[in-house]
């Protein structure tokens, strides 16, 4: 094997170990919410988008430890209910003005056990 050919394939290893150990840090994904359970945001903030893409305009910055019901869900998307309260704790965008309800990742959320 050529010393080039080492160089590339530690370098791939190295990559991979680094996205393999990041998962283990990262909070559980909020992979299978139906309507009717509760997420709560585990970082510092976490967007909510008008629909489910991370494209679409951001309604607002939810701060850390906020709970929302889940009304919905689309593939990786997770639809949620959006208290009015919002619009005084979380950090308010220009977009969202009434709308009752909002889009967010599963990956920025995590499962509230009951």
């Amino acid at each position: 094997m050529s010393t080039q050919t080492f160089d590339w394939c530690r370098r791939a290893a190295s990559c991979f170990l680094l996205v393999a150990g990041a998962y283990l840090f990262l909070p559980a994904a909020a992979s299978s919410q139906e309507a009717g359970d509760k997420v709560r945001v585990p970082t510092s903030y976490a967007n909510v988008h008008m629909g489910p893409s991370s494209g679409r305009p951001i309604l607002v910055l939810v701060p850390e430890d906020t709970v929302l019901p889940v009304t919905g869900r689309e593939g990786e998307w997770i639809e949620v209910e959006l208290d009015p309260e919002l619009k005084k704790l979380g950090m308010k965008m220009r977009w969202y003005e009434n709308e009752e309800r909002g889009w967010m990742h599963d990956s920025t959320v995590e499962v509230v056990e009951e």
